[in-house]
């Protein structure tokens, strides 16, 4: 009577196609940040908080929460071109552990190319990147209605293997409860966007 051997080669191929999936189940992770941290959150009006009092914009309610230094590097206008202009600079005068990055929206107001877009996005994260700064991206929704975030988000957050917010802020700024105005957010709806990165940064392990 015959022993049955297992086939080697058939037994590396089922191995490694275990390890395959495993890879496509693991997700992004962010270090654990400590007392002292200090979060930059980048971007154009949305962040600077504009339908609303600065005190209540999304930086500010989320250093409430977080219980850490959240600075809020909103500049409104802003379209992704300026924002890789300036963020190396403001890298460097925050020194920041962790970087929320959420920009783009007047790109696609304005219907600037998508490749320049994604472009700017991808070199901003490079920037944090080589500094050693965890990324979190947001995604801005696209002109379409009921969509969520426009593509080239989701692409750079796979790509990057990054914290990605998609669908947050294009919920709220479906809803005319949580808006100031056509494009900005009112004081509850900073307040829900805040809720949301803060759900994100703890269970991705930051907080």
């Amino acid at each position: 009577m015959k022993t049955w051997k297992p086939d080697r080669a058939a037994t590396r191929c089922t191995l490694l196609i275990l390890l395959l999936l495993l890879g496509a189940c693991a997700r992004p992770e962010l270090s654990p940040l400590p007392p002292d941290a200090v979060i930059l959150a980048f971007g154009d009006s949305l962040t600077a908080g504009v339908g609303a009092d600065r005190s209540q914009s999304y930086p500010r309610v989320l250093s409430e929460l977080s219980g850490l230094r959240v600075v809020n590097a909103g500049v409104s206008g802003e379209t992704t071109a300026g924002g890789r202009a300036r963020l190396s600079a403001t890298l460097e005068q925050h020194t920041p552990d962790l970087l929320v990055l959420m920009e783009g929206g007047n790109d696609i107001l304005r219907s600037k190319n998508p490749e320049s877009t994604r472009a700017n996005l991808a070199a901003m994260i490079e920037m944090a990147s080589a500094t050693g700064v965890d990324v979190v991206l947001m995604g801005v929704p696209d002109k379409m209605l009921f969509t969520d975030s426009a593509a080239y988000y989701k692409e750079l957050a796979t790509e990057y293997q990054l914290v990605f917010i998609d669908g947050s802020l294009a919920s709220l700024l479906r809803n005319q409860r949580y808006k100031s105005d056509p494009i900005h957010l009112n004081a509850e709806g900073y307040r829900r966007l805040a809720e949301s990165v803060h759900e994100a940064l703890v269970e991705h392990g930051a907080l």
